[in-house]
């Protein structure tokens, strides 16, 4: 794990330490052999985060590993800024993993972020991992009405460049809203686009980051594997 900067910082210099790496993403696939994919997640109360990584045998979808890591919130809640809130408690939880995984992927974005650089390529040159966004909301870029069928989508633009790609707007279940799927870093759409849809499965979401959820929740990773 790459230490890139301090954590204690103010918005503004947030930001521009985030205009500084994004010159420093690969956006690009290496053609690595998938053995197993990470999911993120992030539970917020009051002061408190508590970040699971849960990890899975690809493309079995196999769970076979769950950490979960806990910190007091530093940094204050400002929209373009969240891996900044919540890099801390992540890098935390990923010290603890005995497998580290082929590819991580975040509830979150990648370079589909007003600077970007959202969470999932912030804490991709960190670990120096391939990892995805996947995440519930648009944060930024502009795109038309994907198809309503599983694996149809719309390609996100860049609202400052409307010829860039920078993500897919992914119907993951028939009928069903869809995600918002972005490159992180080492890794491009084409395939960020295979392993989402692999990893959904019965669910709008994808397992690895379904399953953080819940057991960032306080859900132990263990019930969840009987069940």
């Amino acid at each position: 794990m790459q230490e890139l900067h301090p954590w204690n910082l103010k918005p503004k210099e947030a930001m521009e330490i985030q205009k500084k790496l994004c010159d420093r993403l690969i956006l690009s696939w290496d053609k690595r052999d998938v053995q197993t994919i990470g999911g993120v997640d992030v539970s917020l109360k009051k002061n408190r985060a508590q970040a699971a990584i849960v990890i899975f045998r690809f493309p079995e979808l196999l769970p076979i590993e769950s950490v979960t890591a806990n910190v007091t919130l530093e940094f204050p809640y400002i929209p373009g800024l969240l891996s900044f809130r919540e890099g801390p408690v992540v890098l935390s939880a990923w010290k603890k993993l005995r497998i580290k995984p082929d590819v991580l992927m975040f509830d979150g974005q990648g370079i589909a972020h007003p600077r970007g650089i959202g969470i999932a390529s912030h804490i991709g040159l960190w670990i120096g991992r391939p990892t995805v966004g996947v995440a519930k909301s648009r944060l930024y870029g502009i795109h038309t009405v994907p198809g309503q069928n599983r694996g149809e989508y719309a390609e996100l633009f860049d609202e400052h460049n409307r010829t860039r790609v920078i993500g897919l707007v992914l119907r993951t279940r028939t009928k069903v809203k869809p995600v918002y799927v972005s490159p992180g870093h080492l890794i491009d759409i084409q395939h960020s686009l295979y392993i989402i849809l692999k990893c959904c499965t019965k669910y709008r979401l994808p397992e690895p980051t379904r399953w953080a959820h819940r057991v960032a929740g306080g859900e132990p990773f263990s019930e969840l594997v009987d069940n």
